[in-house]
């Protein structure tokens, strides 16, 4: 990695830099004199700025040398914008009702400028906390899910694509270091980085450092994230990576993409879903128990896995006799054996995004990086209960996801 002529744009030097860039300047109707320039980034990593001409509107994202909610104390390579921006074209090719078009990428600064996802679109989790039922989400989020993961695979590939696909992506070695260290390792040990809602899950903390079955669990899943090279996943598919509004729905930010298994990015679109579930007692008043919301994203979270089971299958069939050369027509052409080679890739996929949907709660509660689902309840009493149940939820889901066939067994359990 060079950082030879990189620097960090501030509002100042980045309207310097879209009018030195053609490009972006055609972009914003080559009226780039009276630019307004707002910050945007959620502070965690990298900063983003939405572009305003009078004519139009970009985003432009710029990855720094450090991890931002740090500090240059925790340095991080700014190549992580290439993946990001490869990722980005690639599932928009996948999923173009889904994901942003790249409008521009410049290796050197690290920079990504694509389509401004115009308002009304928010973050989904600031919709989930403020109780906003998006009634096409689960059907969204199955499609984005099923297209870029299934393509991207083997059952789709041959072996020589998938390959060269697997190579270009595994340099994205320090992000995938990150995640090993924040979901898989750090939560289960002493770490300067967890924090929770101390003094009261201070026993809840260290029952997790302390739980040998839930330590050999995590391992498992460790080496699943680490070792299996299944699709192209978005690798940090929470709430705040999805843009919505009532009729659309925009997944963002993929800077942790990498050949993967098929189960993280189910499981961290899901367990987020969880962790919201479990945030709503904390937000309910006397005007609105929040009740009504909760069965909602109940309801949500068995769409969107049983969408995406029946979106990812009928891929499967419609190619069945395609490229992929993980299970060959000439193999599996006998009707019975078909259907049970596909009962048992989706039961495994199944439980895979449960252990994984378990690991990205116990993160989001007892690591670095928290959500605002809780971190927005102000009495620590209440939020530390809230988190305590879903803390709870999720070393079981975690210890026994190998015992549920249906997400309706797994819904029961935390309701």
């Amino acid at each position: 990695m060079t950082t030879e002529g990189f620097r960090v744009l501030n509002e100042k030097s980045l309207i310097e830099y879209i009018k030195a860039t053609p490009s972006l300047a055609s972009k914003l109707g080559n009226e780039v004199d009276n630019l307004k320039i707002i910050e945007v980034g959620d502070g965690y990593l990298n900063f983003v700025y939405i572009v305003i001409s009078p004519s139009a509107s970009i985003v432009i994202k710029q990855a720094v040398l450090y991890v931002r909610l740090i500090g240059e104390a925790w340095p991080l390579t700014k190549e992580r914008s290439y993946f990001e921006s490869t990722a980005l074209k690639r599932q928009h090719e996948l999923s173009p009702k889904y994901v942003p078009e790249v409008y521009h990428f410049d290796r050197t600064m690290s920079v990504i400028a694509m389509r401004y996802i115009e308002p009304p679109h928010i973050i989904l989790r600031k919709g989930l906390i403020a109780g906003v039922e998006y009634p096409l989400l689960a059907e969204h989020m199955a499609e984005f899910l099923a297209n870029t993961l299934f393509y991207t695979s083997l059952l789709y590939l041959t072996t020589t694509q998938h390959k060269s696909a697997v190579v270009e992506f595994c340099a994205n070695v320090e992000l995938c270091r990150l995640t090993e260290q924040v979901v898989f390792s750090d939560p289960y040990k002493v770490s300067e980085y967890n924090r929770w809602t101390s003094p009261y899950l201070d026993s809840d903390a260290e029952a997790i450092r302390n739980d040998k079955v839930l330590k050999l669990e995590v391992a498992e899943l460790k080496s699943k994230f680490c070792e299996r090279t299944q699709a192209l996943i978005h690798s940090d598919l929470h709430a705040g990576s999805v843009m919505v509004t009532h009729e659309s729905t925009q997944v963002i930010d993929p800077e942790f993409a990498f050949y993967g298994p098929m189960g993280f990015d189910v499981g961290a679109f899901i367990g987020n879903l969880f962790l919201a579930y479990f945030a709503q007692d904390g937000h309910a008043d006397q005007g609105n128990d929040r009740k009504a919301y909760k069965a909602w994203i109940i309801d949500t979270i068995t769409d969107t896995w049983n969408l995406f089971y029946k979106k990812f299958i009928s891929l499967w069939d419609i190619h069945k006799e395609g490229p992929g050369e993980a299970y060959l027509h000439e193999i599996y052409n006998d009707a019975e054996l078909w259907e049970l080679v596909k009962q048992k890739y989706m039961i495994d996929l199944f439980h895979d995004s449960l252990g994984f949907a378990a690991a990205k709660m116990i993160r989001r509660i007892v690591g670095v990086a928290h959500v605002e689902d809780f971190e927005s309840i102000t009495e620590a009493v209440k939020r530390a209960d809230c988190e305590r149940r879903a803390l709870d939820f999720a070393k079981n889901l975690m210890k026994k996801r190998r015992s549920f066939n249906t997400i309706t067994d797994v819904i029961s359990t935390a309701l």
